[in-house]
């Protein structure tokens, strides 16, 4: 039986390269992004390379009514839940806008997924949702405390699945804890495109390497790690593509719900990614040690054995294939999708 999937946040980082994995393994996919941070050209070039169609509304999950209607529009199956805003610093400037988007959407998604009867859902957390954790490598079972208020939209969502789940057993609820995406698909023709100064490491990098910022600021150079600079677990993401697919079969097999971390369950300083990306480009990353960061932590990095028993799946790419994914992405696509950034 071929399954029909429900993908929020379509347009996204995340959400597009999954929805390729999908539609490869021959799954119907339907896409829905509000389009507030990604572009509409992702789309077409998903249908490229998966050589697929994929059906698209610009829909915001804050929106009950498109909703509904859209449900009813379609037989879906299952819900792959990325729609939210993901900056850590704006977060601490607007949390307003992050729990109104990230945890009031995800309440009016549950709500219209539940009217209609839809109740197989992988959601899209965070590994921030452990805060400063207390010892690496970090496991499910770590407890749990955010220092931002995107890690705070993370956790109380994570909550609220948790309650939900507990009032009706027909939930069947996967949580994946994403540790730090990187790299793009290796056609070259989706990849990370943020709008304006990027939040995250690589694509911030990756423009200092082409040319289009002049150095690249390294925030907190006196962390207790081995060279100083902050230790993060950098995942590429088709593999963080293919664990949200091996979810998705999990949850079809059976009853229950489950939380696992999606990391390679290794740590590599901001300098060592540097230099991968250095020895990837042929290019001098030109770096500025700056102040830390308020929220930033000094390491954080998976213990990624629970998904390798449950769903029977690992990370298989390494750094230098990240960086050398992510150069290919920034070489032919400069200026990313081509908005006005």
């Amino acid at each position: 039986m071929q399954h029909t999937i429900l993908v929020t946040g379509a347009t996204g980082y995340i959400g597009s390269h999954t929805c390729v994995c999908l539609l490869q393994a021959g799954l119907r996919v339907i896409a829905i992004d509000n389009l507030c941070n990604s572009s509409p050209q992702v789309i077409a070039r998903i249908e490229e390379i998966a050589d697929r169609a994929l059906p698209f509304a610009q829909l915001d999950i804050r929106d009950y009514a498109a909703l509904d209607a859209l449900l009813k529009k379609h037989a879906i199956d299952a819900v792959i839940h990325f729609a939210g805003l993901k900056a850590v610093g704006e977060s601490m400037s607007q949390p307003l806008r992050y729990f109104d988007n990230n945890v009031a959407g995800s309440i009016t998604l549950l709500r219209a997924l539940a009217a209609h009867d839809i109740k197989t859902l992988v959601f899209s957390s965070s590994a921030t949702v452990y805060g400063d954790p207390q010892s690496v490598p970090i496991a499910e079972t770590a407890p749990l405390s955010a220092t931002n208020p995107y890690g705070r939209s993370k956790l109380m969502v994570e909550q609220i699945l948790s309650d939900l789940a507990r009032s009706d057993e027909g939930w069947r609820i996967a949580t994946l804890r994403y540790f730090n995406p990187a790299g793009a698909h290796e056609s070259g023709r989706i990849g990370e495109d943020p709008h304006g100064i990027p939040n995250n490491l690589m694509p911030y990098v990756a423009q200092v390497a082409i040319g289009r910022r002049a150095y690249l600021s390294i925030f907190g150079g006196d962390y207790p790690t081995p060279d100083g600079t902050g230790v993060r677990d950098f995942i590429h993401v088709m593999d963080l593509a293919y664990g949200h697919l091996a979810a998705l079969q999990r949850l079809f097999s059976g009853p229950g719900c489950f939380t696992v971390n999606l990391g390679t369950g290794s740590g590599v300083s901001v300098l060592q990614a540097v230099r991968a990306f250095e020895r990837a480009s042929g290019q001098t990353i030109r770096c500025r040690i700056s102040a830390r960061r308020a929220g930033d932590i000094a390491a954080c990095y998976a213990s990624p054995t629970a998904a390798q028993t449950l769903l029977a799946w690992r990370a298989e790419k390494s750094l230098d294939q990240m960086c050398a994914d992510q150069w290919r992405w920034q070489q032919a696509n400069p200026d990313g999708y081509g908005q006005t950034h």
